[in-house]
C-alpha cells in the first residue's frame, strides 16, 4: 500500500487494557484512520469520555460490536477480545475480506485438538486455522505480509520464544529440558474485577498460578518444535508481581555442547552471540544487550522492544537467557501493529517509534 493512503481500521474491545494501548498507537499512526471502536460497556460514550487521556484526539464514540457494521466501516480491524468470543467475529470479517488482526488465542495454534486440550472447547472456527498466520515479525515475515488473519502472540510466548528460537534453529541448545521463569504485571491478566487481581490482593505479593500447564504452553511448544524439527516440551512457570505492566522472563537451558574449560567456554560465546547477531541485529525492535548489562522492564514499559542478555554458567553446565518486555505492547498491541505495518507494506516501525 502506497504510504499516502490513509487505512481505515477498527478495534472491537476497544476498552480493555490491549485495546486502550491500541487506540493509543493507531490514533498516532499516520498511515491510519481509526473508523470505530466497540464496547457494550460503553456504548455511546466517546473515546474522551471513557479515556480522558486521548483529550480531544478523536471524536469517536463506542459503538456495540457488529461484524456488518466493522466490515463498512474498516478495512482492518483488530480484535481484543477473550479467546472463544474473538472468533465469532472473525469468521464473518474474513468472508467479507477484511483483514483481521486477533489479540485473542483462537488462531494461535495450527491444531484444533490442541487448542481444545488446552482452552477446555471446541475451536469455534477449525477453518479458519489453515490461513491464519503466527504474528511474530522476527519469525514469521514474509507470512505476515500476504497474511488476512494474522494471530498476535501472547505475551508470555513473545518474551520467551524469541530468545529460544534462533538457539534451537542454530543447534545450539538442546531441545530438551527447557525451563522458563516468567514474571508479569498485573494488566497481563486484563482489565476484570475478579478478587484475585484487585490491588489488596496483589499488592506486597508474588504468586505463581497456571501451574504446570498454563494455556500458553501450547503455542511455545508449537514454535519451539518447529524451530528444533523434532517434538519439544517444556516447563513453564509464570508468576503474578506486583507492577501494572512488564514482563521479565529467566530461560534455563542446556547447550549442546560441553564448555567445562576456559576456552570450551569461550568458542560456545562466540558462537551464541554470532547466532544472535544473525538473527537479531538488524531487527529494530529486539535489542541485544552489551556484557555488563542485563534486562529491566523499567526501560521497555511502553515501548514496542524486547531487551536480551545471557549468560553461560560451567558451574551447572547451563545457559541462562533473559529477556524483558511490555505484556502491553510487544506483548499484544505494538506487535500486532508491527503486523499492520508488514502487512500492508509499510515500514515495520512506523506508529511505534
Amino acid at each position: 500500500m502506497n504510504e499516502a493512503t490513509t487505512l481505515k481500521a477498527a478495534v472491537v474491545g476497544a476498552s480493555g487494557y490491549s485495546g486502550e494501548e491500541l487506540v493509543r498507537l493507531l490514533l498516532g499512526h499516520p498511515h491510519v484512520e481509526l473508523t470505530a471502536v466497540t464496547s457494550r460497556q460503553y456504548a455511546g460514550q466517546t473515546l474522551a469520555e471513557v479515556f480522558p487521556r486521548f483529550g480531544n484526539r478523536s471524536s469517536l464514540k463506542f459503538t456495540e460490536p457488529n461484524p456488518s457494521t466493522l466490515a463498512e466501516a474498516a478495512e482492518v480491524i483488530f480484535l481484543a477480545l477473550p479467546h472463544g468470543v474473538a472468533a465469532e467475529f472473525a469468521k464473518p470479517l474474513v468472508e467479507a475480506g477484511r483483514t483481521v488482526i486477533d489479540l485473542s488465542a483462537d488462531f494461535r495454534l495450527n491444531d484444533a485438538a490442541v487448542y481444545e486440550e488446552f482452552y477446555g472447547n471446541p475451536h469455534p472456527a477449525p477453518g479458519l486455522l489453515e490461513q491464519s498466520v503466527y504474528g511474530m515479525p522476527e519469525l514469521h515475515r514474509a507470512a505476515i505480509t500476504d497474511a488476512k488473519l494474522i494471530a498476535a502472540p501472547g505475551c508470555y510466548p513473545t518474551s520467551i520464544l524469541l530468545p529460544i528460537v534462533p538457539l534451537l534453529r542454530g543447534g545450539l541448545i538442546k531441545p530438551t529440558g527447557i525451563i522458563a521463569d516468567s514474571q508479569s504485571g498485573v494488566s497481563g491478566a486484563g482489565r476484570k474485577t475478579d478478587i484475585p487481581f484487585l490491588y489488596a490482593e496483589c499488592n506486597e505479593s508474588l504468586r505463581p498460578y497456571g501451574v504446570p500447564k498454563h494455556r500458553h504452553l501450547s503455542e511455545m511448544e508449537q514454535e519451539l518444535s518447529v524451530a528444533a524439527n523434532t517434538q519439544v516440551r517444556m516447563q513453564f512457570t509464570p508468576h503474578l508481581v506486583p507492577v501494572t505492566r512488564g514482563i521479565l522472563s529467566t530461560l534455563y537451558l542446556a547447550p549442546s555442547e560441553s564448555f567445562m574449560t576456559e576456552p570450551e567456554e569461550a568458542a560456545l560465546a562466540e558462537k551464541i552471540t554470532s547466532c544472535y547477531a544473525a538473527a537479531y541485529g538488524d531487527e529494530p525492535f529486539i535489542r541485544l544487550l552489551p556484557a555488563s548489562a542485563l534486562p529491566d522492564t523499567k526501560h521497555v514499559t511502553g515501548s514496542n522492544y524486547l531487551d536480551l542478555a545471557w549468560r553461560l554458567d560451567r558451574r551447572t553446565g547451563r545457559l541462562i537467557v533473559m529477556s524483558a518486555i511490555d505484556n502491553l505492547v510487544k506483548g499484544a498491541s505494538g506487535q500486532a501493529v508491527q503486523c499492520l505495518n508488514l502487512a500492508q507494506g509499510w515500514d515495520e516501525t512506523t506508529g511505534l517509534i
